[in-house]
């Protein structure tokens, strides 16, 4: 069993029946939840939107490879809406489901990058892994989740939905 931490989150619609959908999609090929942090709103990242993003991150254990995941993140995303990118800019959506980590493994091929190349630049992904995870080590950075949210360079805000 694999330890994967999913970044879910999007500013298109109902972002939270989105999410909640998109959990439930994956519980059947993933398993249960195992931890899940609170839900965050955040301005968009890296382009302008009139919706801001509610993000969560969750952890499920499952046997799958990281290939695998990445088929079955993208194929739920596609069954809840998400459209192909029209380009390698960011944009609005109604779902989007990252990988965060897999177990302590470093993937760098041209379809996944393991762990998240800019997890350490975003309040929106790190205030979330504070919540459950907020000792785990980031592998290549050798550094808590804590520790990279006190030097996180991104100054935008990430305000918790309660």
């Amino acid at each position: 069993m694999h330890a994967q931490i999913l970044l879910f989150g999007g500013n298109q619609g109902n972002v939270i029946l989105a999410i909640k959908s998109a959990i439930e999609m994956l519980r059947s090929r993933l398993g249960n939840v195992v931890k899940q942090s609170f839900y965050y709103e955040s301005e968009p990242w890296g382009f302008e939107a009139s919706q801001n993003f509610i993000n969560q991150v969750v952890e499920f254990h499952s046997p799958l490879s990281p290939k695998e995941l990445l088929d079955l993140t993208q194929h739920v995303e596609q069954e809840l809406g998400r459209k192909e990118k029209t380009g390698t800019h960011y944009e609005s959506r109604p779902i989007d489901i990252d990988i965060l980590f897999i177990d302590e493994v470093e993937i760098n091929t041209p379809r996944l990058v393991i762990p998240h190349p800019r997890l350490h630049e975003r309040r929106f992904t790190l205030l979330p892994l504070n919540d459950k995870w907020p000792n785990k080590i980031h592998p290549k950075l050798n550094k808590s989740m804590n520790e990279l949210l006190l030097i996180c360079p991104d100054g935008g805000e990430v305000k918790r939905i309660d």
